[in-house]
């Protein structure tokens, strides 16, 4: 039995904050203790506690950092790490552009691995453990994927694209190969280890009513499985929907129509519902992600948090980077950039409900808080060690902090991969010891 006993001051949230009185909604130890047996948390608590039952158990003292449940990234392309900081396009010009000829080079089965191996340490180098990813058409993405992530013994929920028209001929499959594809995939890697799959029809532009019945077939035949895709990102994206899609009431209708809403559908982006469809996501548990770097920059709206909180059938949030449409690969960043959109709507969003939602809240919208996003023992020692103190900038700002939230909030204001200070895998230090 491998064991491990973490030092530091430790935080967990309990349930969704209502503001940064809520103290009732987190777990706080200023000296706190984490006892890790063979990769979960054995036990929690106050440090002299934890240790006087650990025995002899060696520890690893993170004073006086924070030590949380690892972050967590609820959509993001693997494909696309050489197409972030592409100039000067809205959706669909940025993805036929940049973002289809780059995705081509997945067919190589040496590429595809390469990639995926260092986009999962740049996420784990920024303090992400979990990731619900996309690859590219090619099937050996998605193999390339899964391999990297049982390799760092990663928790993940991944998919190979189905698209079978509106792109060059590199990046499209057919109905038929799209489903066979997916179904050898999903009998390779799912439930292997710590990896999960997730159905990926991209978004309803390139997928035909074909293929959309075979991501239907799919997700009636694997009821356990993620089903992920876009919706409502841009004013031309819909336009376009619906005018391949004529019969539909509207986009989220398309998908209704295949039956790909539920508890376990991810839906990226979500910016420009209509109440009817933010009312049939959330009747169905569905889940509307929050990509706010992506929103900004390439120009596509401001994601209404507030309202999809507050409404009277509020709706499953998650929030995430959505590399590379997303501007960088931290979910500190993202923290920061979300608070500006939801400020530009005229509300504002505390520092608790920030690491909330990129902690337990998103493990909870990915339907695996049974596993991950909390320090409770049982769970995954998935975990993220942050250091408020990480530079200059942040030294001089800590010396005149004085609460929790405080703290929470520098670190997504100013906090990046620097402040990252160490991050674990079911016990195991990574940031030290990446493999790529």
């Amino acid at each position: 039995m491998t064991s491990l006993l973490l030092r530091g001051r430790t935080l967990s949230f309990l349930g969704e904050p209502k503001g940064v009185a809520d103290h009732g909604s987190y777990r706080y130890e200023e000296d706190g203790g984490l006892l890790i047996r063979d990769g979960r948390i054995a036990a929690a608590g106050a440090f002299a506690d934890i240790a006087a039952a650990a025995g002899d158990t060696p520890v690893v003292d993170h004073r006086p950092h924070l030590i949380l449940p690892g972050l967590i990234d609820a959509h993001a392309h693997m494909p696309q790490m050489q197409v972030i900081a592409s100039y000067g396009a809205e959706l669909l010009d940025w993805l036929n552009t940049y973002t289809f000829p780059e995705e081509s080079k997945f067919s190589d089965a040496a590429h595809a691995a390469r990639i995926a191996g260092l986009f999962l340490d740049e996420l784990l180098r920024h303090g992400t453990t979990t990731v619900a990813a996309y690859c590219s058409v090619h099937p050996q993405s998605a193999d390339a994927l899964f391999a990297a992530a049982e390799a760092r013994g990663m928790l993940i929920v991944a998919g190979k694209v189905m698209m079978d028209r509106n792109a060059p001929d590199g990046v499209l499959d057919t109905a038929r190969a799209g489903y066979d594809d997916t179904k050898a995939l999903i009998a390779r890697w799912h439930g292997r280890g710590r990896l999960h799959y997730a159905i990926t029809p991209r978004f309803a532009i390139t997928s035909t009513p074909a293929q959309m019945e075979a991501a239907g077939a799919l997700a009636r035949e694997h009821p356990d499985l993620h089903v992920q895709t876009h919706l409502s990102e841009n004013h031309a994206e819909i336009a376009l929907t619906l005018d391949l899609y004529p019969g539909a009431p509207d986009y989220t209708g398309v998908y209704e129509r295949y039956g790909l809403l539920g508890p376990k559908s991810l839906f990226g982006h979500c910016i420009h519902l209509s109440e009817r469809e933010a009312d049939a996501l959330a009747e169905t548990g569905s889940v509307a992600i929050f990509c706010p770097t992506s929103n900004l920059f390439l120009g596509s709206g401001l994601y209404d948090y507030q309202r999809y909180r507050r409404r009277a059938r509020p709706l499953r949030r998650a929030i995430a980077t959505d590399v590379g449409g997303g501007t960088n690969y931290s979910m500190l960043r993202t923290l920061d950039e979300g608070y500006k959109v939801i400020a530009l709507n005229g509300e504002k969003l505390d520092p608790l409900s920030s690491f909330w939602q990129a902690t337990r809240g998103n493990a909870e919208a990915l339907s695996l808080g049974g596993r991950i996003g909390t320090l409770e023992p049982g769970k995954d020692a998935d975990l993220v060690v942050l250091d408020a103190a990480a530079t200059p900038a942040m030294r001089l700002r800590m010396e005149t902090i004085e609460t929790l939230a405080e703290e929470l909030f520098l670190l997504q204001t100013l906090g990046d991969d620097r402040a990252v200070a160490e991050a674990y895998l079911a016990g195991k230090a990574m940031k030290g010891g990446l493999l790529t």
